[in-house]
């Protein structure tokens, strides 16, 4: 299912494939991200439609890029950070519940690396580097407007869950990074338009230093990974499944893991 949503000059796109929530955005020309695969019965209608100049990805994660293929061929233009462009290049490749939630990305296409800044119709986007979710990860930020594209930096206010990838503590310096930007409202890639965005990601952040004083000193204590996570991440039905379709690599361990690597041997 699609919905269609303008929040000025903004007009968010909303992809609901398996019942998870993604979107992409259409800001002056600007493509940014383009829906995962099995949208494309209602995204290429609408990219069709719409006037779009450009492409610009916030990762080169399938539910970010899934369509790329598609708008390269219809002879548009997508740039990214540098680290995605060899694997936008090839097809994807990655887990079968993935592939069940956002369809399998079976072709590569073409990338050109991002600088500092793209450039659309009127508006200049600063590059801001947020590494943690993925190695290749930025948000696009406006300065004149205060708009924020964050991907999948925010996604919710507490982190409960994380691929075996990811690092936690990349993630809470790149949020610290974008705080310093002047901005209130955010336009995230799972959440969709946040009108208190600073306000939720500053809760995040504070959520996941709670949570770093309590995983190392239980850590100190002696405790294990899977004692910690026992602990401190109660499970319920919905993630004992997900973690199970994953195979485990979406966990919650991940996040205990990642914070003794980054933190235990610091404090």
């Amino acid at each position: 299912m699609m919905e269609v949503m303008k929040h000025g000059e903004v007009t968010a796109v909303k992809l609901t494939p398996h019942h998870r929530s993604v979107y992409f955005y259409v800001i002056d020309g600007m493509l940014i991200d383009t829906g995962p695969a099995n949208s494309q019965h209602e995204s290429i209608p609408f990219f069709q439609e719409n006037e779009i100049d450009f492409v610009s990805l916030t990762h080169s994660h399938e539910d970010h890029c899934g369509l790329g293929a598609w708008l390269v061929n219809q002879g548009l233009r997508i740039y990214a950070h540098k680290k995605a462009v060899e694997g936008c290049s090839k097809p994807g490749e990655y887990p079968e519940y993935r592939q069940v939630a956002w369809g399998l990305r079976k072709e590569g296409f073409q990338v050109e690396p991002l600088n500092n800044a793209v450039h659309s119709r009127s508006m200049k986007w600063e590059i801001i580097e947020t590494p943690g979710h993925a190695d290749d990860h930025i948000v696009f930020y406006n300065r004149e407007n205060g708009l924020l594209f964050s991907g999948d930096l925010f996604v919710a206010p507490k982190t409960k869950l994380i691929m075996r990838h990811e690092s936690i503590p990349e993630m809470m310096n790149s949020i610290n990074r974008v705080l310093a930007y002047d901005f209130e409202a955010m336009f995230c890639g799972h959440a969709g338009y946040v009108a208190n965005g600073k306000q939720l990601l500053k809760r995040k952040l504070d959520d996941l230093e709670i949570k770093k004083e309590e995983i190392l000193e239980l850590y100190k204590k002696g405790y294990s990974i899977t004692e910690i996570d026992q602990t401190l991440f109660p499970k319920n039905q919905t993630t004992i499944q997900l973690v199970n379709a994953s195979e485990h690599e979406f966990s919650s361990e991940h996040i205990v893991r990642s914070m003794i690597n980054g933190f235990a041997e610091i404090t």
